[in-house]
């Protein structure tokens, strides 16, 4: 385990201010989690999340103009130059009537985090409904993202991020799972990947503490670790500061006295052996 993905809210970073810069208040309180992230020596994802919600009042992300996403994103670079353990990840969008804007929007948000100075972090480049990993080809996000190129028109350390559930619905709302997603989402995916010789992450994945998921994705994370030349790896959702014994998906260890006890799914299929 050497990836942790830390979600922190787009209109939280600029304190509901549409437009505004970062606030240096709330930076500060999520640096605190980046550094104590990077003092593990883990990689550390800044994942600038809810952009697809109506996160300032009636404005959605098709609504906000790309200049607001980029600076967003040129800011919060301006402090992780020297981090090359860092990653940076944008937000996952709900549905878009155009995913070339998307597109075009990422590639502003890539442009200025690179020349602000993190030159070598590694970006992850989100597409349309929820970057579901079934749906991140037929929906032309792939088609889409794939032309979006760092300033000297490379694509290095440029990946796809795509998200994945085990339930029956794709939601990430049951406990229980009901596929492993192989055939639906990865192996398609990984056909791929392979034909343009990129990669994709799956930073965002999980299921219940119980059998079926246990046995569903530790199916999904080998067949991942099996295809390691298209798929860098995977991040679980933990939802850390939900009450574990009432979130469904929880990943967050329990208590025992002076020791810590992992959840039932980290434990068996996210946790190397």
């Amino acid at each position: 385990m050497n990836t942790f993905r830390l979600p922190v809210g787009w209109q939280y970073l600029v304190n509901n201010v549409l437009g505004g810069t970062l606030n240096a208040n709330n930076l500060a309180t999520y640096d605190k989690e980046v550094q104590a992230c990077l003092a593990t020596g883990a990689y550390c994802i800044i994942d600038i999340h809810n952009c697809e919600q109506p996160v300032f009042g009636l404005y959605k992300i098709s609504l906000i103009p790309s200049q607001m996403l980029v600076g967003t994103a040129e800011s919060s670079a301006r402090v992780v130059p020297q981090m090359p353990n860092l990653q940076a990840s944008g937000a996952k969008l709900q549905a878009i009537p155009n995913i070339q804007t998307w597109a075009t929007s990422v590639q502003a948000a890539v442009t200025a985090i690179r020349q602000a100075g993190a030159t070598s972090q590694i970006i992850l480049l989100p597409g349309n409904n929820y970057t579901s990993a079934q749906l991140f080809v037929s929906n032309g996000s792939l088609a889409a993202l794939q032309k979006v190129t760092n300033p000297d028109g490379s694509t290095i350390n440029l990946v796809f991020d795509v998200h994945k559930y085990l339930d029956s619905d794709n939601s990430g709302t049951h406990p229980e799972c009901t596929t492993n997603n192989i055939d639906s989402s990865f192996a398609p995916l990984a056909a791929s990947l392979r034909a343009i010789k990129r990669q994709a992450i799956l930073s965002e994945t999980g299921g219940g503490n119980v059998q079926s998921c246990v046995q569903y994705m530790c199916q999904q994370i080998a067949y991942l670790n099996q295809n390691s030349d298209v798929y860098l790896g995977y991040t679980g959702w933990s939802a850390g500061a939900f009450d574990p014994t009432t979130y469904e998906l929880s990943e967050v260890p329990t208590q025992n006295g002076n020791s810590w006890t992992d959840s039932l799914l980290l434990a068996s299929c996210l946790k190397p052996q």
